[in-house]
């Protein structure tokens, strides 16, 4: 699989965050011990928030897209499928995405989407790819952070303006509308308001490419509050192409009062028709000039195009027909007559944030919206899926203990979905997940005693408890007073938008949920008990309604002063932790009757607690992570303490300075082991937390939001790239014994006998566990050695090899780190070239559950390592009926192979036969030699017919030709091994009566052999000749 570097060449070394190259020297392992470890996408395939997308003019299918935390994806058909295009390069939150007119190789692309919710995440400045997205640079605005639209001068593609948005937490200088004339090398500010105002919206005329009209907008996010509208608010326009701009939200009929978001479009048919929609208290909605921006009316004020103004607040001209215009919002509308009236329509998805219109074609457009991107060839009669896009943004992430056990999670946007690790199909795909409990924002806690039975979460303090055998839902709210619309300040109980929700891992009657208070329940929520005080700073002035001076907005994303992390300790009862999103850390020793602020000391005041891990090793550790990123500062920090808070470490060494923490996790096998996750990768440290280092390995770049340990499995919830998971963390248990040594063979973990493939990487499905036992093993230097590699069964027969030097059963290496996958079975039959069987196997069986071994050899140095395989436990048969399978597989092949290799045999000899007989036909000499040959011939065949059928040349010949005795026989081991189950009586029967009738033709081959070959040669011999032989087949 391909790896996705950090740093590509030294220039993106030192803009892109010196990409974990400053890691402390006391770090424990080199990664090329390891990095033959992979994180495996699992999906699902269901699209997250996309603010960016852009087609290309007179390529109709091809497209592009944004999406919020996922870096940037492309598709040639039109929809059907999307590929990432700038993995290896950088990932994270897309703004803006622009295709060059003169050139459409040549695309620019901004970091930092504009649509600045509770979880949003900054970019990293403007990328250009110069080969449609075969490789990227770094090309500036850095500190831009959002960069919501670019505009590419058409015919110089050199000529590029960018809207910067800025820093949405602090007051900054980088703001503005900036200039680039030689493609993005440099760049210089032309628009400039405020340094709280920065530049939202950008569109070029695109009849006159020196008039372009920007939109600046005053916005501001904290931890506990969102600000749209204000000072630096405003429409502006330039007529020198970008050299200079005037304020045209001054002119007749513009709003007078506090401006909020503004988005801008003119008509490519009419250069003088300008239309805005603008976020305004009393005066909001569309207006539209006819003079360039000199005058202007409003035309349209219905609310339903300016709801939720600073999430939305899209407008886009047709490109053939001026009166045509389309407004962005939960759903889209259409007008036709100007923008006074609208019609409103619907995608796959909703909340709509970006559109791209063919300037060739109208009806050929692509919208993007809370579900990823989509494309309508009819004007939006029709639109591509969203269900083909691996760009989910998760919040939490918990499993539970089924088999194969499941994953769950909550999608923003979306639902909450359980998804299995593994299945026993090729792929992990759309029928393999379902709903769960809860909703877009939860924690989800699966029911220790029955996980068809799960809890979950959502925003205004939303809880259900759902059945899945039953499909029953109930509302167990703990306060059920719905809070929407709501600032923190009118509520008993402030429950933020993902607060958490957790079992006690003593009792599993014991449910526990977070507001400002813990609360319990041990009735599944039939009613619940407050066991804390208010355990956040309870600030009043951070408690007030949010939305900023035009429009309130509270969802309870900005509820703040709550408990956003807790958790009780595994390793003693009653020992709770709590972490408040306002800065706070309490400890409780008995349950919740008393508690401690442990906060540690020195740590930034405000601090957003966002996980708490108590250590399974040892009751007084644990260790938290915070951000601080919504008050502008981007640093990691981490904490740990040995004595039940009293005192803390920060333990961040290693770790980038802007790569902000959201959780880490402790290894449940290998004390020591720490994984965290950063907004922009993962790291793991090996000595419990003193220094940490890359872990990034092929995951792409991308926020973290969660990690969760399962069964020697690391599961990894991204913000925009849906779930990945390593699925042999044993390797890392196993390095001290790997350092140092030339060559070495990691034991493998413990495999099952089951279905399922090694599925291989899919544009449409998640990747599945791969079907076998896993093997990996280190080599110093393997060129032009022969490497091999070996399993044995329990009285040490080999089952099979692979080899460096072996064509059939080839083994690949390189120099480092390396992956095997052995599928658990040895040789099968013999299965001709070009064979046609219908519904027929000649595999061999699954290895029988037990103990193996596999041995590496490296030019006579041996090394070797036992492991087990063990039943799938949902099978219904026990081992020895595992056992009678096997053998019945065995014998079925052993049949199988002995004819296709007579039939091999049949055909070499038959050659002979012919060559012979046209070769002396005339000759009168041997004429009844010749008669001979042509009967033995159709003797050899007549037995090939019964044993094959060989009219067969095609997939479906087997309808009109009759399948003959191997293909029969072969159909029992596809038909036995369907499962684990062994052989019916039936089967047993069918295999008997096939068996004997195979081997009576195998007898007479093996008579003429013996009897009218040996004849035949004689009888050639007396012309001292030796014509006809039998040659030996492997």
């Amino acid at each position: 699989m391909k790896r996705f570097p950090f740093s590509i060449s030294i220039l993106l070394v030192s803009i892109f965050f010196s990409i974990f190259s400053e890691i402390s020297i006391a770090q424990s392992y080199n990664e090329s011990l390891y990095d033959a470890l992979e994180y495996r996408l699992i999906g699902p395939f269901r699209g997250g928030r996309s603010a960016a997308v852009t087609g290309v003019p007179h390529k109709p299918n091809l497209f592009y897209f944004g999406a919020a935390g996922g870096g940037i994806w492309k598709t040639n058909d039109g929809g059907r499928t999307w590929d990432n295009i700038s993995d290896g390069f950088f990932g994270g939150s897309i703004g803006s995405i622009e295709v060059a007119s003169s050139d459409p190789n040549v695309i620019y692309a901004g970091g930092g989407e504009t649509t600045v919710r509770g979880n949003v995440s900054s970019g990293y400045g403007i990328w250009k790819t110069e080969n449609a997205g075969k490789t990227w640079t770094q090309s500036g605005l850095q500190k831009g952070r959002h960069i919501p639209r670019i505009v590419v001068h058409p015919k110089d593609h050199n000529i590029v303006y960018a809207a910067v948005l800025g820093n949405i937490y602090k007051p900054t200088q980088e703001r503005g509308v900036y200039k680039s004339t030689n493609g993005g090398k440099t760049w210089k500010r032309s628009l400039f308001t405020n340094e709280n105002a920065g530049a939202v919206d950008l569109i070029m005329d695109p009849n006159n490419p020196r008039i372009l009209y920007a939109s600046t907008w005053n916005v501001r996010r904290t931890p506990y509050s969102l600000s749209s509208g204000g000072e630096g608010s405003g429409l502006w326009k330039s007529t020198d192409s970008g050299d200079t701009w005037k304020e045209i939200s001054k002119n007749k009929g513009f709003p007078e009062d506090t401006l909020g978001i503004i988005g801008v479009t003119v008509s490519p048919v009419n250069s003088e028709r300008v239309w805005a929609i603008v976020e305004n208290k009393e005066k909001g909605g569309v207006y539209r000039s006819d003079d360039g921006g000199e005058t202007w009316s409003n035309i349209n004020s219905e609310r339903k195009l300016r709801q939720r103004a600073w999430y939305y607040t899209r407008i886009y001209a047709d490109s053939k027909d001026e009166d045509v215009i389309y407004v962005l919002n939960v759903r889209y509308h259409k007008s036709t007559d100007g923008g006074k009236t609208y019609d409103t329509y619907n995608t796959p998805h909703g909340d709509h944030h970006d559109l791209w219109i063919s300037p060739e074609n109208p009806d050929r457009m692509i919208i993007g919206d809370d579900g990823g991107a989509q494309v309508t060839y009819d004007g939006g009669e029709t639109w591509s899926t969203y269900h083909n896009q691996p760009t989910s943004q998760f919040y939490r992430v918990t499993t539970d203990d089924s088999f194969p056990y499941r994953i769950y999670v909550a999608q923003q946007d979306n639902s909450t979905i359980r998804i299995p690790h593994r299945t026993e199909g090729r792929n992990i795909d759309e029928d393999d997940w379902e709903r769960t409990a809860g909703g877009e924002s939860a924690h989800i806690a699966v029911d220790p005693k029955n996980n068809d039975i799960v809890y979950g979460g959502s925003y205004d303090g939303f809880l259900t408890r759902y059945n899945h055998k039953n499909r029953t839902v109930r509302s167990i709210s703990v306060w059920p007073d719905n809070p929407m619309g709501h600032g923190a300040e009118d509520m008993k109980y402030r429950f933020q938008w993902n607060f958490p929700i957790f079992f006690s891992p003593h009792d599993p009657n014991k449910l526990y949920t977070a507001s400002n208070h813990l609360h319990l329940t041990t009735n599944e929520g039939e009613s619940w008990e407050v066991i804390s005080p208010d355990l956040t700073r309870n600030d009043a002035s951070k408690l007030g309604s949010s939305g900023g001076p035009i429009t309130q907005d509270n969802t309870s994303v900005e509820y703040y002063c709550t408990i956003f992390a807790a958790a009780e300790s595994p390793v003693t009862p009653g020992l709770l932790w709590t972490g408040s999103d306002d800065g706070l850390v309490n400890v409780s020793l008995d349950g919740g009757k008393n508690w401690e602020n442990v906060t540690p000391k020195g740590m930034p005041e405000w601090m957003m607690i966002n996980s708490i891990e108590p250590s399974r090793y040892d009751a007084g550790t644990c260790y938290i992570a915070g951000t601080k990123y919504k008050t502008g500062d981007f640093a990691p920090y981490l904490y740990k303490t040995t004595d039940y808070g009293k005192t803390w470490k920060k333990i961040t060494a290693g770790i980038a300075e802007e790569h902000f923490t959201r959780v880490l996790r402790e290894d449940p096998n290998k004390k020591g082991i720490l994984y965290a996750g950063t907004e922009t990768g993962m790291y793991i440290s090996f000595n419990d937390g003193v220094n940490w280092q890359a872990f990034q390995l092929n995951l792409p770049i991308v926020p973290i939001t969660d990690l969760a340990l399962k069964d020697n499995n690391l599961i990894v919830a991204t913000q925009g790239r849906s779930l990945w998971i390593i699925d042999d963390l044993t390797v890392l248990y196993q390095l001290a014994e790997a350092k140092g040594k030339e060559n070495f063979l990691f034991k493998p973990k413990e495999a099952y006998r089951m279905r399922g493939n090694s599925g291989k990487k899919s544009l449409t499905t998640g990747m599945n566990h791969p079907a076998g036992v896993i093997t990996y093993f280190n080599l110093e230097d393997p060129k032009d050695k022969e490497i091999k590699l070996s399993y044995l069964n329990s009285k040490n027969d080999t089952i099979k090899s692979f080899s460096t030097k072996s064509k059939e059963d080839k083994l690949e290496v390189k120099k480092g780190a390396n992956m095997f996958v052995w599928d658990t079975r040895g040789k099968g039959a013999e299965r001709l070239k070009e064979m046609i069987l219908w519904w027929a196997s000649t595999n061999a069986p699954k290895a029988v559950p037990g103990t193996y071994k596999v041995v590496l050899e490296v030019e006579g140095q041996v090394q070797s390592q036992f492991f087990t395989i063990s039943p799938d436990k949902n099978t219904e048969t026990d081992i020895p009926g595992m056992q009678r399978q096997f053998d019945f597989i065995t014998d079925i092949n052993t049949t199988v192979d002995k004819a296709h290799k007579s039939i091999k045999k049949i055909r070499r000899i038959n050659e002979q036969l012919e060559a012979f007989q046209k070769r002396y036909k005339e000759d009168e000499q041997v004429k009844n030699l010749v008669e001979k040959a042509k009967t033995l011939g159709e003797q050899f065949s007549e037995i090939e017919k019964a044993l094959y059928q060989t009219k067969n040349r095609s997939g479906q010949d087997p309808l009109n030709f009759p399948i003959k005795l191997t293909n029969k026989l072969a159909h029992l081991n596809s038909l036995v091994s369907m499962d684990d189950f062994p052989p019916t009586k039936q089967d047993i029967a069918v295999k008997n009566e096939l068996t004997q009738q195979i081997n009576t033709e195998l007898l007479k081959f093996d008579q003429l052999v013996s009897d009218e070959i040996s004849a035949f040669n004689a009888a050639f011999n007396s012309l001292n000749l030796n014509y006809l032989f039998v040659e030996e087949v492997d």
